[in-house]
């Protein structure tokens, strides 16, 4: 059943008002420092045409000519899902997805985003890049109140792979954050990814995961909450989240949204990207079955990788690249080796490979009889 928090109006109404404050406030206090517009003039202007995770937008993997602006477009909503079933939560998303979409360009180009906040939305969003510097990621100029749309566009400098997400100000930061609105950005060398060795690393296939710890209140019945609006859950969502401790976990939105018959895809042979990303919690990468042959730490491109990892960390506020060539066939758990939450929260993945099994790798030498 849901529930309506009392004098909602009234909360939406003042939590808009204190957006909104904060949004001219910052963008006054930012705009006498803006100097002369950057000289774009001849560079090429590249349409991205962001998708749903785990996928990535069309790419290519090394880009040596001049740099370009990359646009691209985001509508934010507010929406009720599912988490699992019976379960909802009111999130905040950039466009529609949790998390948001993987964007790629390469060092030197320019991204250039247009965010949009269509007046059916309730809260003030904006967008803070990781990989951006100023104006606290971009978050400063970019904030927008339902019906308003804003362009950012900052250069792509430092290449690897980083967090963005929403950071309206004071608790609406981690609250928008806790209701799903983060993504990531990959800023490939114009080079391409370089092993230990500095040897050029390609890959076949790449899938982005973005982890999420939900904080949903109960009722006096033991019963998770359902709410009508992005606004309804605020104070008692705080309550929870001031204990630390989520109550589900899940990859890309919902438990099992990468398992089973929505498992991700590879084949024996395929060096696989894994880009994982945690806008809050702290989280512990296993596959199952394989390895990280090379990790960047921190997600820099620009840091030699580790390799051969059993368990690579990811921090939170942070998106860590990592590859795997398969050699093995079948299904792959990709999960938080803090297997509380792998198992008992919900903070795993399958990655389904097809092939032939190599017995050199592995026998079953005897089948499970008797003890003689």
């Amino acid at each position: 059943m849901i529930d309506i928090l009392k004098k909602t109006t009234l909360g939406v109404v003042l939590i808009l008002l204190s957006g909104i404050a904060l949004a001219e406030a910052g963008a006054q206090s930012y705009i006498a420092n803006v100097g002369v517009s950057a000289n774009l003039s001849g560079l090429e202007r590249v349409k991205q045409i962001l998708v749903a995770p785990p996928f990535l937008p069309k790419h290519q993997q090394e880009y040596s000519g001049k740099s370009r602006i990359i646009e691209m477009e985001m509508v934010i909503e507010e929406k009720e899902i599912e988490i699992e079933p019976g379960v909802f939560v009111q999130a905040m998303t950039f466009n529609g997805t949790n998390p948001g979409p993987m964007i790629v360009v390469h060092e030197g180009d320019y991204v250039e985003l247009t965010l949009k906040n269509p007046k059916t939305n309730l809260l003030v969003h904006n967008i803070d890049f990781h990989s951006s510097t100023g104006a606290l990621g971009g978050g400063a100029l970019t904030k927008v109140a339902p019906g308003e749309q804003v362009t950012l566009r900052f250069k792509a400098d430092r290449p690897g792979t980083f967090v963005y997400h929403c950071a309206p100000g004071g608790l609406m930061i981690p609250y928008h954050v806790v209701s799903g609105m983060y993504g990531a950005i990959m800023i490939l060398p114009k080079d391409g990814i370089r092993d230990d060795k500095g040897a050029l690393v390609t890959y076949d296939r790449a899938y982005y995961i973005g982890e999420q710890g939900w904080y949903i209140p109960k009722d006096h019945n033991g019963q998770y909450k359902r709410y009508s609006n992005a606004v309804a859950p605020y104070n008692d969502t705080l309550k929870v989240m001031r204990g630390l401790v989520p109550t589900h976990v899940t990859y890309n939105g919902k438990k099992g949204a990468l398992t089973g018959e929505n498992a991700m895809h590879a084949k024996v042979g395929e060096t696989v990207l894994f880009i994982h990303s945690q806008a809050n919690e702290d989280s512990r990468i296993h596959l199952i079955g394989g390895h990280g042959d090379l990790v960047w730490p921190g997600g820099s491109f620009n840091n030699v990788p580790t390799v051969d990892r059993e368990t690579w960390h990811v921090n939170g506020g942070e998106a860590v690249a990592a590859v795997y060539t398969f050699k093995q066939p079948g299904i792959y758990a990709y999960l938080n080796h803090d297997l509380i939450q792998a198992f008992m929260l919900g903070g795993a993945a399958h990655v389904a490979v097809e092939g032939k099994w190599n017995n050199d790798l592995m026998e079953q030498v005897s089948a499970p009889s008797k003890i003689k």
